[in-house]
Formats: structure tokens, C-alpha cells, sequence
């Protein structure tokens, strides 16, 4: 009977202790919830598991064990359900079937021609390099993959350590905090802190702690200072008195915040010279070399077309300034940068509307038609549906001015066939298309991300207020006044600030709605923070909300310890900020001025050379080259020499340096935010379209002034010396 009774004492009370702690059956959702949650917040990576898995068991080909366990480590950090030789297989199927169907266009091309020409080995040498970039691509997926996501969770490291720090403060139960924190974190850490228990759940691992020393051992050599941390946290269990342990604690937050300011220090200091050669290498130089392109293909007779200037200029140079950049931006330490995850925002749905794309659809369509006009003129019945010619004289259009060639000028070249156009109209034509296809990127992505931007920079002012009114209602707290009055309290002290507004919805809600302090602050449509979506004040409120079951002098006491490290937090924020701008504006300073300006003179000088070369060819059409040869008995020649017919157009070249400038915005305004904020894709957004509408107008102005400029300077000039 006695021990009937011991058995029904124990499980009354060891019910009520499990409900009340539910250590247990935290640890078990946790690892029960990772499949589900990580299908939920990483659908980007299925399409490629899929791929795997469907393609990669076609052949089973085997890597070495250094190679297999390199793979397995990248994949393991990204997540992904795939195999080494899955990922390999892929990668030698995308590279044999691409390089196939270059062998097969290839031969059917030179049997239906029946000959082999330059454009046949291009087309077979674009081929064999797509396939070697396949094949590099798709295997080093993995590898980039783990890097994108260790530049995404790295961004969480130091709010992860609060979270954990501020939980053992009041509960000195490690699995307990690392399960607070995986409930109140972001993706991608929160997932990562998810699998800790999934793999104790499915037995890789016996205990909690071997599988998070396991899951510390992936960061070794990218973030010491996150396993330093950590391994101080697991050290405070064992301190034998309190204020020891609390002690260890906050050293190890400091530990954290010292060690993310000193990387990013060092990462501040070499980042520069990285970024500097890639303008010179990606943009100067290559902008340069244009201006030779014109006289270039007029020596080489013709073999070096408009399109290989598009393949080099517009694929192959900005594949290089890629490679360049993603370097710099992996070479990027952890720790520090926005944690903002935009899916989670309310007006997320404007950023994934596709409205945007058809308003910039039909605003610059007549841009791209007027930029393509004088095809349509030259090719298409629509000049004589008009009643109207294929072409005219500059003259007969009252632009003399600018010489005495046509508007378009397609010259024949027999048989029916015409190059061109060399134009002086066709030119300024051109520049249409450049511009059309920035604005439809600029107003696209302006439209989705304006909204979003203000609402976050205002969050971002609001942070910086919270700080003082955090420590009030600590101190509000600390002196006995219930949550539920405190924020009402703290909202009256608040006049003017941002913060008034969040206290005041919170109060608001509690004592019009009847809510608790949990539903006020994180109800799903009328919580406070919905209207200020910020991550800081959720770890904040999080905490509170907490804290509050233990008692007010701890909730008091974690609001003052958040208070200090978000006042360390902005202080660390705005110096690695100072550091960081002189790079970063620099940078854009070239981007969106330096880079259009000599874009423009260049595009300019063509237009000048172009017209200086067809000018000289007319006076000697005209019978005016014996009374040159006079003096210059070598105008026929140099004229024979540089046969205009042969020239790259112009108009090929001005849109292949906007299109060349439009990705190199693309390019560097990606690399920028990254340096500057991590992984933050609402920036990146938002700040291309800015740079583009700035760069793109600038280009256009730059060059638009070059070109009537030098075409009138170089009509004066050889009118003059004809006459």
C-alpha cells in the first residue's frame, strides 16, 4: 500500500513539474518539427535536391575520401538532401550533355554549310566553356550553398547568444535556452539550432551537448569567437555559486561582441585594395579598350563582329567582375549585419507582387521600339506603310550640322545586303535601349521595395530609441509595477519619441482589448509588433515575456541587461559603419558617376571615329582624292585601309557599354550591401534601383552631349579641311 501510494505521489506531482518546466517536451518537438521546418523555410534548395535526386543515381561515380568528405561537410552545413556522388553525377551530366550538343550543332551546321568558318569554332568554343562552367557550377554548388548559409547564420550569432545568456540567467538549463532560442530565432540559425535535438532524437548523438560540440566543430576556422562563447555558456553549469555564474555569462556575450568587432575591423582594412582592382580590372580598362574596338575592326577586315563584342563585353567580362566580387564578399566574417528575414514582414507581398514588372513592362516598351526603330525602318515595310523613306540625308533634315551622311545609314554592301547603321540618328536612337531596359529594373524593383525600405529605416530609428526606454521599464519593473501598467507608464515618459507609438499600441491593447502582455505585443494581426517589425525589439519582448513567469526582479534584470548590450550593439554598429564608409562610398561614387561618365566619352569617341573614317571615304568617292593626294598622298589608301563597311556600328557598341553598365551596377551594388549589411536582400533591391536610375541618367546625359559634341567638332573639322 505504501508504495502504491509513493507511485501515485510521484506521478501527481511529476505531471505538474512537467507542465510546468516542459524541458522534455520541448526538446521532442524540436527534433520532430526540423523536417517540417526546414521545408518550410528553404524551398529554394528543393528544386536542386530534386534534381539530384532524380539525375544522380543515373551513374554511380566515386570520389576519393578527402573529396567525398569535403562534399559531405558542405552539404551537411546547407542542409541539403543529396549524396557526394549525387552531386557529382550531375555535375558530369550537365558537362557531357552540354558539350554533345555543342559537337552535334556544330557538325550540323558544317554540313549544312559545308564549310568551316570563324563563327563554327565560335560557336564550338562557347559551347566547350559552357560546359566547363556547368560543370564547375553545379559541383560547387554545395560548397556555396554552406556559404551562403554561414553568411546568413553568422548574421544571428550574436542575438542567438543573447537569447541563450539572458535565458541562463534566470534558468541554468542549457537545453532549455538553446530550445528558447531555436523557438525565437530567424532561419537559417534556427534551423541549425533545430538539428541539435533532431540528431539526439534519431541517435547520431546521446546527449544535448555532444550534439551542439558537434555542430560548434562546423563553425572552427570561420567564427572562434561563437565557439568560445558557447563552450564559456556550457562552462557556467558547472560555477558553484551564482554571481560566478552569471559572471561567465556576460563574458561570454562580450566574448562575442569583441571578437565580431575585431574581424570585421581586420575585414575593413583589406577589403579596399580587392575592391579597387575590381573596378579597375572590370570597369576602367575594358570601357578604354572600346574606343580601339572601332579602329580594330577596320585593320582586322572585318573579324571581329558586333556580337563578339556583346559575348566579351556583356557575358564573358562580367562573369570575371562576378568571380572578383564573390570572393571579396566570401572572404566577409561573420557576426555582424542585418538580421532582418523580409519573409516574415507584413508587406512582404508587395516585394513577390508581379505587378511591378508589368507597369515597367509597358512604360519602357516604346522606348525599346523607338531604340530598335531604325531596324524596323530598314527591314519592315512600316517606313513605306507611312508613305515615307527608308532614309534621309542629315540635310535634307536640317542637321547638316552634323554632317552629311543619312540618319540611319545602312550602306550596302551587294547583293541586297546592308551593315550598319552608322548614323548619327540611329546612334542617339540607341541609347534608348540601355535606358529602357534600367528603368524597367529600376522602377520594378523601386516599386517593390519602397514601401518595405521606409517601414525598415524606421524600425532602424526606432531601435536606436529603444535602448533608454528598455531601461525604463526595467526600472518600472524593478520597483514593483505590474508589466501591464509598466508599458502605459513608460509610454507617458516617452513623449515625442518613436517608442511613444509602440508602448502606446501595447497599453492600448492590453486595457481596450483585455489582452495579456504576450497577445499585446505578439498577436498575429493586431500585436504591437506588427507594426514595427523589428528583431531587436522581439528578442527584447521575448525575453520579457519570458522572464515575467519567474518574477519581476528577473524580468527587471534581463531588460537592463538587453538595454546594455543593445547599447553596445549600436556602438559597435556605427564605428565598423565609419570604417566601412569610405570604402563603400567610394565604390559607389564609381559605380554611379566615374564608370557612366567615361562609358559616355567613349561611346562619343566612336561616334567620332565612325564619322571622321565615312566622311573621308565620301570625299574619295567624290573624286576629291586627287586634290587631297596632293598633299596627302596617302588619304586613298588609309581610306582603303579603313573601310568603313568593315566597322563595328556604333550603335552595337553604345549598347553593349549600357548593357555592360547595367550589370556592373547589378554586380557591385549586391557586393556593396553584402560588405555593408550581409545578406540583406530587400537592400539589394532597393539600392540597384537607385544606382541605376542615377548611373543610367548620368550615362545617357554623358553620352548623349559626347556625341553631338564630337560628331559636330569632327564636321567642322573635316569640312574644313575638304573644302
Amino acid at each position: 500500500m505504501a508504495n502504491r501510494d509513493i507511485d501515485e505521489i510521484v506521478r501527481k506531482y511529476g505531471k505538474q513539474i512537467d507542465e510546468q518546466v516542459q524541458t522534455e517536451t520541448n526538446v521532442v518537438n524540436d527534433s520532430q518539427d526540423y523536417m517540417a521546418f526546414k521545408r518550410e523555410m528553404i524551398p529554394e534548395l528543393s528544386s536542386y535536391e530534386k534534381f539530384c535526386q532524380n539525375l544522380g543515381n543515373i551513374v554511380t561515380i566515386k570520389l576519393s575520401q578527402k573529396e567525398n568528405d569535403n562534399t559531405q561537410k558542405y552539404i551537411d552545413q546547407a542542409h541539403l538532401e543529396v549524396t557526394p556522388n549525387q552531386a557529382l553525377t550531375v555535375s558530369m551530366l550537365s558537362f557531357l550533355i552540354t558539350f554533345f550538343v555543342g559537337v552535334l550543332l556544330t557538325l550540323g551546321l558544317y554540313f549544312i554549310t559545308n564549310q568551316i568558318s570563324g563563327e563554327l569554332f565560335l560557336l564550338f568554343f562557347l559551347f566547350v566553356m559552357s560546359s566547363l562552367f556547368l560543370f564547375y557550377y553545379t559541383y560547387t554548388i554545395p560548397q556555396r550553398k554552406a556559404n551562403m548559409w554561414r553568411l546568413k547564420a553568422s548574421s544571428q550569432m550574436v542575438p542567438a547568444i543573447l537569447y541563450i545568456v539572458i535565458y541562463m540567467k534566470h534558468t541554468s538549463n542549457l537545453e532549455r535556452a538553446i530550445s528558447f532560442a531555436s523557438e525565437n530565432l530567424q532561419p537559417p540559425l534556427a534551423l541549425d539550432f533545430k538539428k541539435i535535438f533532431w540528431n539526439v532524437q534519431t541517435g547520431k548523438y546521446h546527449t544535448v551537448k555532444e550534439s551542439l560540440d558537434a555542430y560548434l566543430e562546423t563553425w572552427r576556422g570561420y567564427s572562434s569567437e561563437f565557439i568560445e562563447s558557447f563552450h564559456l555558456i556550457e562552462s557556467s553549469l558547472y560555477e558553484p555559486t551564482n554571481a560566478r555564474r552569471i559572471q561567465v555569462l556576460e563574458k561570454s556575450l562580450k566574448v562575442i561582441l569583441d571578437g565580431v568587432y575585431d574581424k570585421m575591423l581586420k575585414f575593413t582594412h583589406e577589403v579596399k585594395s580587392p575592391l579597387t582592382n575590381v573596378y579597375m580590372l572590370g570597369i576602367v580598362l575594358p570601357t578604354l579598350a572600346l574606343a580601339l574596338i572601332p579602329l580594330a575592326s577596320t585593320l582586322l577586315q572585318g573579324m571581329i563582329k558586333w556580337y563578339h563584342v556583346f559575348l566579351l563585353f556583356n557575358l564573358i567580362i562580367p562573369f570575371g567582375v562576378y568571380y572578383l566580387t564573390n570572393n571579396v564578399t566570401m572572404n566577409r566574417p561573420g557576426g555582424y549585419g542585418s538580421t532582418q528575414y523580409l519573409e516574415f514582414h507584413p508587406l512582404y507581398w508587395k516585394y513577390k507582387s508581379k505587378k511591378y514588372y508589368w507597369i515597367a513592362a509597358l512604360v519602357v516598351s516604346p522606348l525599346i521600339i523607338l531604340g530598335l526603330l531604325p531596324f524596323l525602318w530598314q527591314y519592315t515595310p512600316i517606313s513605306q506603310w507611312l508613305g515615307l523613306q527608308k532614309d534621309y540625308a542629315l540635310t535634307d533634315l536640317g542637321l547638316g550640322i552634323f554632317g552629311s551622311g543619312n540618319f540611319f545609314d545602312f550602306k550596302s554592301v551587294g547583293g541586297g545586303n546592308f551593315v550598319g547603321p552608322f548614323g548619327f540618328g540611329a546612334l542617339i536612337l540607341s541609347l534608348l535601349i540601355p535606358v529602357g531596359i534600367a528603368l524597367f529594373f529600376a522602377i520594378s524593383y523601386y516599386g517593390r521595395s519602397k514601401e518595405l525600405i521606409v517601414t525598415v529605416e524606421k524600425t532602424k530609428d526606432l531601435e536606436k530609441e529603444f535602448t533608454s526606454s528598455l531601461f525604463q521599464l526595467g526600472n518600472r519593473l524593478a520597483d514593483g509595477v505590474p508589466a501591464e501598467i509598466a508599458f502605459g507608464r513608460v509610454a507617458e515618459v516617452s513623449q515625442g519619441l518613436q517608442t511613444q507609438s509602440f508602448f502606446d499600441s501595447v497599453n492600448s491593447n492590453i486595457h481596450k482589448l483585455g489582452m495579456s502582455v504576450d497577445k499585446a505585443i505578439f498577436h498575429k494581426s493586431l500585436g504591437a509588433l506588427v507594426f514595427f517589425p523589428s528583431d531587436l525589439i522581439k528578442i527584447s519582448m521575448k525575453i520579457l515575456v519570458e522572464s515575467l513567469k519567474k518574477g519581476l526582479g528577473i524580468a527587471s534584470t534581463s531588460l537592463m541587461s538587453i538595454s546594455e548590450y543593445m547599447k553596445n550593439i549600436f556602438a559597435i554598429n556605427d564605428r565598423l559603419r565609419d570604417l566601412l564608409a569610405d570604402i563603400i562610398s567610394d565604390m559607389k561614387s564609381n559605380m554611379t558617376f566615374l564608370a557612366p561618365l567615361l562609358a559616355g566619352i567613349v561611346v562619343g569617341l566612336s561616334a567620332m571615329i565612325t564619322l571622321i573614317l565615312d566622311k573621308l571615304s565620301q570625299m574619295v568617292r567624290q573624286d576629291l582624292g586627287d586634290q587631297m593626294i596632293a598633299g596627302f598622298a596617302s588619304v586613298g589608301n588609309l581610306v582603303d585601309i579603313f573601310k568603313v563597311e568593315m566597322m563595328i556600328p556604333p550603335y552595337f557598341l553604345q549598347v553593349a557599354v549600357g548593357i555592360y553598365l547595367i550589370e556592373v551596377i547589378f554586380i557591385l551594388t549586391s557586393t556593396l550591401v553584402i560588405v555593408g549589411s550581409g545578406e540583406d536582400k530587400l537592400s539589394k533591391t532597393y539600392y540597384i534601383a537607385q544606382n541605376l536610375m542615377r548611373g543610367i541618367a548620368l550615362y545617357a546625359i554623358a553620352s548623349l552631349i559626347a556625341i553631338v559634341s564630337l560628331s559636330i567638332l569632327a564636321a567642322v573639322s573635316l569640312g574644313g579641311f575638304a573644302g
